[in-house]
């Protein structure tokens, strides 16, 4: 249903605790059967809440309540004690009247009629008056309540409740720092080749990664059969198989983790032709037809 102002104003009215006894029991009746007039008490409580909230509660010094005894005592001591009035003695009867003279009676003078006067207007203005002056003087307290707790809560956020005091703000600046620019390694190429002849492999070797490239520049594998390259050092007991080398211009493996940079600067690089697929055994064939040796091409930074 919808409220008045009169009904609205009651209700701060209650919340604020200046209502007499029978106003709070036509309060809590309405609560008792409208919700809505419930709802509206209970948000005028909260409003007014942050009143208490603000203000401490103060403790009185003891003489205060030493007064207060000795004032209530002195004046039950002082009060005047209960007397009874007397009875009034009983009545003497009168000497009868002498004869006086008839005289006529004037006719009755009709009495004006009453005029009944409703003052249930005035009553209900009068009420109305008050309850619109006290809902402006709680807004009006609202409102200097809240400039009050904005200003303390700028300049002396310590005097407020732990509650009501403002969050700290955590600011929380990410730094990029630029990623170190890479070092650059060392690079080895082999010529493999036969007899210092043309070379028919280019052997690439990363000294950092230890990955290595074959690129094919003048040989190709007979039908069925493939290039195989070896490893062959005097670290090694035999040969170790690199890998079948492939039919693209460019094969990468890195399969040359597995040993020491000394093993792969010294070693001798040789391609044997196998069958295909590589050696079955693991142990070249047939004999080295191109074979290389590493020689340092970019140098690596110090």
């Amino acid at each position: 249903m919808a409220h008045s102002e009169d009904h609205i104003a009651l209700a701060a009215e209650y919340a604020l605790g200046t209502l007499d006894a029978d106003e709070r029991a036509q309060v809590e009746t309405m609560m008792a059967v409208d919700t809505e007039f419930t709802a509206i008490v209970h948000a005028w409580e909260h409003r007014l809440g942050v009143l208490n909230q603000m203000v401490g509660s103060i403790e009185p010094r003891p003489i205060v309540w030493e007064n207060i005894k000795a004032a209530i005592g002195h004046s039950t001591e002082q009060q005047a004690p209960l007397v009874l009035p007397e009875a009034p003695p009983p009545p003497q009867p009168a000497p009868p009247p002498a004869e006086e003279p008839v005289v006529a009676e004037a006719p009755p003078v009709a009495a004006a009629p009453s005029v009944a006067v409703d003052n249930s207007n005035v009553v209900q203005l009068t009420g109305r008056v008050r309850r619109l002056r006290s809902v402006a003087s709680i807004a009006t307290a609202l409102a200097a309540a809240l400039v009050a707790m904005l200003a303390v809560q700028v300049y002396r956020p310590e005097l407020l409740p732990e509650a009501l005091r403002p969050k700290p703000r955590i600011q929380t600046v990410e730094v990029k720092t630029p990623a170190p620019s890479p070092v650059p390694s060392a690079q080895y190429v082999a010529l493999l080749q036969r007899d210092a002849g043309s070379p028919a492999f280019i052997l690439t070797v990363d000294a950092a990664t230890k990955n290595f490239t074959v690129r094919k520049v003048g040989a190709d594998a007979e039908p069925g059969k493939s290039f195989e390259l070896w490893l062959i050092s005097d670290r090694l007991p035999q040969p170790r198989s690199l890998g079948v080398i492939g039919g693209s211009d460019f094969t990468a493996r890195p399969v040359l983790a597995d040993f020491d940079a000394g093993t792969i600067n010294a070693a001798t690089y040789a391609v044997t032709v196998e069958q295909a697929g590589g050696s079955p055994s693991g142990r070249p064939t047939s004999a080295p037809i191109y074979t290389g040796k590493l020689i340092e091409t970019v140098p690596a930074a110090r």
